[in-house]
């Protein structure tokens, strides 16, 4: 069952990673991810009202608020990246995200099977080989090192949604969202501008931060019923899913690279699941 989630949760990331890339094209990056983060946020409190969420220990708040922070910048930095270079390059490098709550959940004392492992590393480089890197030379360093730092607070945004998910998934979710969108109306307090986003943006909006959310719950379950390391890892295989709606809704072909990471990515799932 982790497994299936972890992977589920994977997909619906990438579905809402394109949408909010689409519209990051247009928009600014801050802007996309504040207007998106609030409507993930309602939709979370919905959730938290109908299942009475609230009554569940409140040791989920420190790392709700972690969580919120470093998944707000992560965005941030990703669909900035998106914004200014190739998207395979961004997408490939933010799949390491993948390697932080492995070696996390390895340090806290998960130990792995061999089938487990092998499943795991084939998976995170099919994600990677599915993003189809493209580095070129004379390009400016500027999305590279936003997609790392995309990586990092990726990587410990995983980590953070595991810790909290241990007291309750939805309240960690609710406390995340809230985090990131306070931030965000302060800075748009301060900049006294939307960034120029209007009505007809709302359904790519929608689709990024109610997936996003989605998402994080989907995964936040999944590590309540497997280990982080196992669960982190698939949860991180969102690239593969932004790739081919990138093939089929905008018509990019996908190259040899990136057909051999796909079929990778699922192979390492099944391995996992064996394992």
């Amino acid at each position: 069952m982790a497994v299936l989630l972890a992977v589920l949760s994977s997909a619906v990331w990438g579905s809402a990673d394109f949408a909010g890339g689409l519209l990051a094209r247009r928009r600014p990056a801050y802007a996309v991810v504040g207007a998106s983060q609030l409507l993930g946020l309602l939709a979370v409190s919905a959730v938290a009202v109908l299942t009475r969420a609230w009554d569940a220990p409140s040791g989920w708040l420190a790392w709700a608020m972690a969580a919120g922070l470093v998944g707000a910048a992560g965005l941030v930095c990703f669909y900035a990246a998106l914004g200014s270079g190739t998207m395979g390059v961004v997408a490939s490098i933010s799949a390491l995200a993948a390697v932080l709550p492995v070696l996390v959940g390895v340090a806290w004392g998960e130990r792995l099977s061999v089938l487990a492992t092998a499943g795991i590393v084939l998976a995170i480089a099919g994600a990677v080989a599915a993003s189809g890197p493209e580095l070129r030379g004379g390009g400016s360093p500027r999305p590279i090192v936003l997609a790392l730092c995309a990586a990092v607070c990726f990587g410990l945004a995983l980590t953070f949604i595991e810790r909290g998910a241990r007291f309750s998934v939805v309240m960690t979710l609710l406390g995340m969202r809230a985090t990131s969108v306070s931030l965000f109306v302060v800075a748009a307090l301060s900049l006294r501008t939307l960034g120029g986003l209007v009505v007809r943006d709302l359904r790519l909006l929608a689709l990024a931060g109610v997936g996003d959310v989605s998402a994080n719950l989907l995964y936040g379950v999944a590590t309540r019923h497997g280990l982080l390391s196992v669960t982190g890892a698939l949860g991180s295989l969102y690239p593969v899913m932004t790739v081919l709606l990138a093939r089929f809704v905008l018509g990019e072909r996908l190259r040899h690279l990136q057909q051999a990471g796909v079929v990778a990515a699922v192979g390492g799932v099944l391995l996992v699941s064996l394992g």
